[in-house]
Parts: structure tokens; sequence; C-alpha cells
């Protein structure tokens, strides 16, 4: 059987675009999808939580970890590729000691590498908290980071 481009199987379309709405809706609001917060809706929905599972994965958009109070997207478009996003991400995650779509233990940073942040002509580009960083190099990418961190122990 055929399914329609990005319908997931097994699920009635009205209950996925009610289950699509109410993640969205946590997500805004806590920031990121727990595991109890996707069995909470599945009992509401009536639905087993592997279902509720597949929909929030099969979308890029959903979050499962708690995001740092600095949220770093790192864009790998193609014009950031071409002008070294590569290099600024390994600096980014050697510097925080993370890996994509983690964040730091002290809760500080969350790293996501994007697919396209949408502003070619700045490439590579950064973004904190969605402030943009422009032309970005590895050493431009670490003392920004090492700024933020310095501010935040002066607090």
């Amino acid at each position: 059987m055929k399914h329609a481009a990005g319908a997931e199987p097994g699920i009635d379309p009205v209950k996925r675009d009610a289950l699509i709405g109410i993640l969205q809706e946590i997500q805004e609001k806590e920031g990121y999808l727990s595991r109890e917060q996707m069995i909470a809706v599945g009992r509401q929905l009536k639905l087993p939580v592997s279902k509720v599972y597949g929909v929030a994965t099969f979308y890029n958009q959903f979050r499962f970890h708690a995001p740092g109070k600095y949220h770093i997207q790192l864009c790998r478009g193609t014009a950031c590729h071409v002008k070294g996003s590569l290099g600024v991400l390994e600096a980014v995650k050697r510097y925080l000691k993370i890996e994509a779509n983690e964040t730091t233990k002290d809760g500080l940073f969350s790293l996501e590498v994007v697919a396209c942040i949408g502003a070619c002509g700045l490439a590579p580009v950064l973004s904190i908290n969605g402030e943009f960083h422009a032309s970005m190099t590895p050493e431009k990418a670490e003392k920004v980071l090492a700024d933020i961190r310095k501010a935040e122990e002066g607090k």
C-alpha cells in the first residue's frame, strides 16, 4: 500500500494532525519533548507511544532533550559547507565537549546542526538563540562561546 508523501503509515490522518499540533505546543512551552510527555499524549489520543514517537522522530523540528540556555544552531547548508562550516562545527564540538543534539553538563549550551538557516549571504553562519553570527571561522566561533561563558560566570 502506498502512502502520501510525508504521511506516516498506520495512523489516522486526523489523529496525526492533532498529534503534530499537540507536540508543537508542548515543545514551544517546554523546549523539548520528554518521554513522559509523549506517553501522556499517547494516552490522551488513544495512540500507542510507539506511534507518537514515530511521528515525533519523522519530523526534524522536534527535540528530545532540554536545550541549553544558549541554543546554538550551526548551518551545514551548501553555502555554509563550501565556506567552511565543517571546521566551525568541529571547533564548537571540541570547545563545548558535546556532539550535535546534546547539551553541555552545566546546561549552558546546546548544539543543533541544521540543513539550512536561510542566511546564505552570511555563510558560514551560526545562530545563538536566534542571533546570527556571520562569516564564522573556528577561531571566531570559539571566541563567541568563550565571551558568553565569561559573561555568564560574571553574573
